[in-house]
């Protein structure tokens, strides 16, 4: 299914009174699913690494998954805040076979890559609206994503430079990709952060 090609299909509700739909809102809805479906993606990834007994890749990619969940309850908080109705998406499918482990580090650039597309569509959004309150709360997300193609661009050219020897790619993973620090910036988190 095309990323964005749900919303077309969403339900109206009396709720969805409280807002007008603009077209932000619709591509924040959007968003929920996105950033959902990238943290299945990321546990699919992480059980790979795991069943392949590579434990810091697993770390590494459960902690994604979360962050990515963490991001997708960020938006819903801030439509509640925001008086709009929220409506939590299916995920879509994921991927689960794989016939190396680099492919999954590619696979997870590509979709930092995606991400970063679609938060710049929804700041332009925001933008041409002059929906100023919906422009700065995306600004959080662009300095994220920054750091996310960043350290999935990493992860691929360890890859590549331990030419098959994914000891090494560990051995990286767990001295530098220890995961974020709390970010105190984060906006708000509909139901806590994990």
């Amino acid at each position: 299914m095309d990323r964005w090609a749900y919303i077309e299909c969403m339900p109206t509700t009396k709720q969805d009174s409280k807002q007008p739909r603009s077209k932000f809102y619709e591509l924040l809805q959007g968003q929920v699913h996105n950033e959902f479906h990238a943290s299945q993606q990321y546990t699919a990834l992480g059980v790979w690494f795991d069943n392949e007994d590579l434990p810091e890749l697993a770390k590494f990619f459960y902690a994604q998954a979360i962050e990515e969940r963490n991001h997708a309850m960020a938006l819903v908080q801030y439509m509640m805040d925001t008086d709009h109705h929220v409506t939590i998406p299916g995920t879509g499918e994921v991927r689960n076979e794989f016939s190396s482990a680099k492919e999954l580090a590619e696979l997870a650039l590509e979709q930092e890559k995606e991400v970063t597309s679609d938060i710049k569509t929804l700041t332009k959004a925001a933008r041409s609206e002059d929906d100023f309150l919906g422009e700065q709360f995306m600004q959080w997300f662009l300095k994220e994503q920054v750091e996310e193609v960043a350290t999935m661009s990493t992860l691929v050219n360890v890859f590549e430079r331990a030419d098959g020897n994914l000891f090494e790619v560990e051995r990286f993973v767990h001295k530098h990709l220890r995961g974020d620090a709390d970010d105190d910036d984060m906006p708000e988190v509909a139901g806590g952060k994990l």
